[in-house]
């Protein structure tokens, strides 16, 4: 399934920042926040590396692991995760979840907990989980 650090990025892959609805605040926050939290966060960490002087960044693969880990951990807990709803596509068919839908959940704790968590991330200028060079 999907591997990412913050739902941002990919070990593996220097310099790729993605956006999307899975592995940070999830689809059930608005998206314009999810949107907003991303950009600063990215901005942050892109600033961050050129006061460095470094050319690159990149998650670590045991950042990645750690964080897939607590995503994986969590479940979706979503509105669309309940298997006695009508089987569709977001409710895994009305299957019960399974390590591949858990991956595409969002923050266990919920997306307020999210945004405060990457807030905290972002302000400490350490970037834990994070190579430059």
């Amino acid at each position: 399934g999907m591997r990412t650090l913050h739902g941002l990025q990919v070990h593996g892959f220097p310099n790729l920042f993605i956006s999307g609805i899975s592995q940070n605040a999830s689809l059930i926050s608005v998206v314009t926040s999810n949107l907003t939290d991303a950009a600063d966060t990215i901005a942050s960490v892109v600033g961050h590396a050129h006061r460095l002087g470094d050319a690159t960044v990149e998650p670590t693969a045991g950042a990645e692991q750690a964080w897939v880990d607590r995503i994986a951990a969590g479940g979706t807990r979503g509105p669309f995760a309940n298997p006695d709803c009508t089987p569709g596509y977001y409710n895994n068919e009305g299957r019960p979840e399974d390590l591949k839908a858990r991956m595409g959940g969002g923050d266990p704790e919920g997306p307020l907990a999210y945004f405060h968590r990457m807030a905290a991330w972002r302000t400490s200028g350490e970037f834990e989980g994070l190579t430059f060079t």
